[in-house]
């Protein structure tokens, strides 16, 4: 691949930053890097934004953005069909190769969820039987074959925070007393989408590689956690709806043990319920 001249230095390109997570992690890196990212919809929000380019993955070669930005670091946070998301990094894989790139993909919990007995870590072999989880398995395969010190592969378990769709949802069935699917034998991980975007931010910082599990700590049953996050931010109560796929407890928990972060980047799911649920949030839901 031919890489276009110019000094790629600090040059962040995210694609999928008009996302929840890529959001995020642009407003985090904004200040500190030359940012630029792609957005897929939202023409009237990211139009007219000089940094933002319009990326479908079926429609459009990444290539272009490619040459027109020379990115030293791509952070991958988008979605769409698998086909083309493969082919598009592919394409990224090659870049990172020829110009010396970085690529950091986010990846999923999804990539263990044909597992189930215990929590899984960076070494552990994933199995995944969901849609997702095979999907995000077969770009980690493809983004493995790239020299480490060209890829971050970032997992990550449940995301939640204050405007995750998680949360709206829950919002959403408080307000109108509507039914909240919880899974009762399900046991995550979690953490926040203002955390990933820290973490991301201090390991562009310190050129750190290879697989990063980013989530909490330690565990949680999902129904004790949106019951607690519930309990947090409103007198009522939604209509839990439990919902079962086994008679036994089951993991789909990512923890971090092989590639720490320093403690002020970690998280617990007691910060990830605080964060959660902050106090500006809670005046509209309690009386």
């Amino acid at each position: 691949m031919r890489i276009a001249e110019g000094n790629m230095s600090n040059r962040i390109l995210i694609l999928g930053a008009s996302g929840f997570i890529g959001n995020t992690i642009y407003k985090e890196l904004l200040s500190y890097f030359d940012v630029y990212g792609t957005y897929a919809g939202q023409e009237g929000l990211y139009g007219n934004n000089q940094v933002f380019f319009k990326y479908v993955v079926e429609e459009d070669d990444i290539r272009v953005i490619l040459n027109k930005v020379r990115p030293s670091v791509i952070i991958s946070a988008f979605k769409g069909a698998p086909d083309a998301v493969y082919t598009a990094h592919e394409i990224l894989c090659a870049y990172c190769l020829a110009a010396g790139a970085k690529l950091m993909f986010l990846s999923a919990a999804t990539v263990f969820d044909a597992k189930g007995k215990f929590p899984s870590y960076e070494l552990d072999l994933p199995l995944a039987e969901s849609a997702e989880g095979k999907q995000k398995l077969s770009l980690e395969k493809l983004i493995r074959n790239l020299p480490e010190k060209n890829f971050s592969l970032l997992r990550l378990p449940l995301v939640l925070g204050v405007n995750s769709p998680s949360i709206f949802m829950l919002k959403q069935s408080l307000k109108h007393y509507a039914a909240f699917d919880v899974y009762p034998h399900l046991i995550v991980s979690a953490t926040t989408n203002d955390k990933i975007a820290q973490q991301i931010h201090y390991m562009i910082n310190h050129d750190l590689h290879g697989i990063y599990h980013l989530a909490s700590e330690d565990v949680i049953h999902h129904e004790d956690l949106f019951k607690e996050i519930s309990e947090r931010i409103s007198d009522k109560s939604p209509i839990f709806k439990s919902v079962y796929s086994s008679n036994e407890d089951k993991y789909l928990a990512i923890l971090p043990k092989e590639n720490k972060l320093p403690k002020n980047y970690c998280i617990t799911i007691a910060e990830v319920i605080d964060e959660s649920t902050l106090k500006d949030e809670i005046v509209t839901f309690k009386n």
